[in-house]
């Protein structure tokens, strides 16, 4: 009994999942004539009702069976346990086909979701690309050129003069503070568009982040939550940095573990035990009750101690220095007698674990999350590794290659659409993610400036099809096929992969907006650029929005 009603509902599954008409297969057209329609449909009827005819023999027959069977045996419990179990076995059999099916209809339309294989999804994915146009080789190489080149000339010049500015800034606040209570500053490193030269608009701004440590006797002790389930979703690529003293570490004093004698003295814990110093940094920079290193505490002392320095030297310089955004600690700007701005961006960060790895409390502009977390809270940033794998690929792509200019066309589209409709969750770290991901898949020989158009193609198909699946792996966390000249840390490394996109699974909005913005952004991207472009007969083309270079700092020694 129980096999042929399973041999039934097969029957009539299978029926149910290879009918043309619900589940059309690749490849197979529908029958214009409508009678031949009709004649095949009731041919199919018919041998239907014969099959169904002779397996309700069959049951018959089996059902005869099993009560013979049944009186043979002797004991009724028998026959149900195994009436039972075979119902079960039945039942799981279906359900696995019944999963196999629909596998093998969403497998047939395109749904195929394969993270390491973008290759072969770009030719399946990507519906809202395929219906747009981008302009022609020739157009996008004189747009590049007469609209986005001249800005990347301008940077070696911006950011020479901030430099300068910058160091000499940062020399003034070590001569301020207290070497023996305040924290050390490092020389400053350059990170960002400006320094990786794929800046596409204007006003140029250098980005900077200030190493800094603690004075001795003092160390830090950091704790990382990369990504995981375990890991919620505004502490993901997240860590806590601890400040301990070297008498609480076994390894940070030998006088704990020797006897020095009446005659020796231990200067590390003599300057520790100086009245007034022990537990300076714990007051001032860490969280209440806590001795974790307070973000907002360092945003303060660090403000601070800009001020304090920009006093001490500003009679050099015939301009004003200001703070542009008290929210984020070294958000600077220059203001010129004649009105003339330039901003700049002092950030301070924690080195982790003698790696380019570092932890920041804030990003200066579009970073990898913009969620909210407590004060204790760091963000993990791999600028700088971000900067040197940059320049790692470029010497070993083709001279001019087109890589970084792919970034500055989809950045300076993606700026044009905010300015539009307003800006999304989609921020200019995610696009260069993107262009990171596909320089490690496609061979350096595809990245030649012949193909511009065809890899912006693959970085807008790329794109789409990460918002569409709400998925976008951070490019060095659980990453395992790096270079080991970069050095990442085995523990990122080993790490799951971090989703920059998983924050769209619940902010609904957030996403609608973002895959509207998108949309539009694809829709108005040969429009934009001819916006900014006019062709003339030779075939050149002249930007409509072109400024003449003037000079931004004036200084006196």
């Amino acid at each position: 009994m129980p096999a042929g009603i399973f041999r039934v509902c097969l029957v009539v599954i299978t029926a149910i999942v290879n009918h043309p008409l619900l589940f059309p297969k690749e490849n197979v057209t529908v029958i214009e004539n409508t009678e031949e329609v009709i004649q095949k449909m009731k041919e199919r009827e018919e041998n239907l009702r014969t099959e169904q005819l002779k397996l309700e023999q069959e049951i018959a027959a089996q059902e005869a069976l099993a009560k013979s069977s049944e009186k043979a045996r002797g004991p009724e419990e028998q026959y149900s346990r195994n009436s039972l179990s075979w119902n079960f076995w039945s039942a799981l059999s279906m359900v696995v086909f019944l999963l196999i099916e629909l596998w093998r209809q969403d497998y047939q339309e395109g749904n195929w979701q394969d993270y390491t294989n973008e290759e072969d999804d770009m030719s399946i994915l990507g519906r809202a690309f395929k219906g747009i146009i981008l302009p022609d080789k020739a157009t996008l190489a004189n747009f590049y050129e007469r609209c986005l080149q001249a800005v990347t000339s301008d940077i070696a010049r911006n950011r020479e003069l901030v430099e300068g500015f910058a160091d000499d800034l940062l020399e003034a606040l070590r001569s301020v503070c207290n070497r023996d209570a305040d924290m050390e500053v490092e020389e400053s490193i350059g990170i960002g568009s400006m320094y990786e030269n794929w800046r596409a608009h204007k006003p140029l701004a250098c980005d900077f982040i200030v190493p800094f440590t603690p004075p001795e006797p003092y160390s830090f002790q950091f704790e990382t939550w990369c990504s995981g389930e375990s890991v919620p979703p505004d502490k993901q690529g997240c860590g806590v940095i601890k400040i301990c003293r070297a008498d609480e570490t076994s390894t940070g004093c030998i006088c704990d573990k020797t006897k020095l004698g009446e005659d020796l003295l231990c200067l590390l814990h003599s300057r520790m035990n100086q009245p007034g110093q022990n537990n300076h940094m714990e007051d001032l920079l860490c969280y209440k009750d806590t001795r974790y290193l307070d973000s907002d505490q360092v945003m303060a002392w660090f403000q601070v101690a800009l001020t304090k320095a920009w006093n001490k030297i500003s009679h050099k310089y015939e301009f004003n220095l200001t703070f542009s955004n008290l929210a984020v600690p070294g958000a600077l700007k220059i203001k010129f007698r004649s009105g003339k701005t330039i901003a700049f961006n002092l950030t301070p960060v924690v080195q982790y674990a003698d790696s380019d790895v570092y932890f920041i409390s804030s990003f200066p502009r579009s970073g990898p999350t913009e969620s909210y977390t407590c004060n204790i809270h760091w963000f993990l940033t791999f600028a700088v590794c971000e900067k040197r794998y940059i320049q790692f690929v470029s010497k070993m792509l083709p001279s001019n290659s087109c890589h970084l200019s792919c970034l500055q066309i989809l950045s300076f589209l993606h700026e044009k659409q905010c300015s539009l409709t307003g800006p999304g969750s989609l921020t200019n770290y995610h696009l260069k993610t993107v262009m990171l991901h596909l320089l490690q898949t496609h061979p350096s020989s595809e990245w030649a400036s012949k193909f511009l158009g065809a890899r912006l193609q693959d970085m807008l198909k790329f794109l789409e099809k990460s918002l569409q699946e709400k998925r976008l792996y951070h490019f060095f966390i659980g990453n395992r096929n790096l270079p080991e000249e970069l050095g990442i840390p085995v523990e990122f490394q080993r790490a799951e992969p971090l989703n920059l996109f998983r924050p769209f699974v619940l902010q609904r909005s957030d996403y609608r907006k973002t895959m509207d913005l998108f949309h539009e952004m694809l829709k108005n991207t040969a429009a934009l650029i001819n916006e900014y472009t006019m062709h003339v007969p030779n075939g050149r083309a002249i930007p409509l929005n072109k400024e003449p270079l003037q000079p931004y700092l004036n200084t006196t020694t």
